[in-house]
């Protein structure tokens, strides 16, 4: 199915963005301060490696737009748990 495929490949993302993260910021430091070796190892770290590439996604469906940060659900996710009164606080006039 491929949305087990997509979530499989965030997770991977997000496994790699942490590994590569203190390797990442040392040659970026190195390369600011014209090291032309630097520049040429970050070009050879893997492009998944990045934070910016890990994307953020509801934790229960998976969906990928809609994210509320707050909460880690998609906006749809969050209306319906809203409307069955999983969310403690939140009632239907309040959003």
């Amino acid at each position: 199915m491929a949305k087990e495929s997509m979530k499989a490949r965030e997770r991977k993302r997000i496994r790699m963005a942490a590994r590569y993260a203190d390797k990442r910021a040392a040659l970026r430091k190195a390369a600011k301060e014209g090291d032309w070796d630097a520049m040429l190892a970050l070009q050879r770290v893997p492009r998944n490696s990045m934070k910016i590439r890990v994307h953020n996604r509801c934790q229960i469906t998976g969906r990928p737009r809609g994210y509320i940060r707050q909460f880690g659900i998609s906006r749809v996710t969050f209306r319906e748990m809203a409307s069955a009164g999983l969310i403690p606080g939140i009632t239907k006039a309040s959003w």
